[in-house]
């Protein structure tokens, strides 16, 4: 496990790293579905992959915030 550092930004935690480019690479694998797929099982992927950064990046915030509440 790695050493708990200042988190200065969420987009340095390895986990975002990897879950970016998951979904970079899901959005570039699901370019080769077929025509009929595009707009149900395609957006669907592409949007649950996308949502895992979101949440991390959502998480990550609060967590700022609820550390600069406690320090008032």
């Amino acid at each position: 496990m790695e050493k708990k550092k200042n988190l200065r930004h969420f987009r340095d935690l390895e986990v975002y790293k990897r879950s970016f480019d998951a979904a970079m690479s899901i959005s570039q694998m699901t370019k080769a579905f077929p025509q009929e797929e595009r707009f149900s099982l395609v957006d669907q992927i592409r949007r649950s992959s996308r949502s895992v950064c979101a949440n991390l990046a959502e998480s990550c915030v609060k967590d700022v915030i609820l550390q600069f509440l406690k320090i008032k």
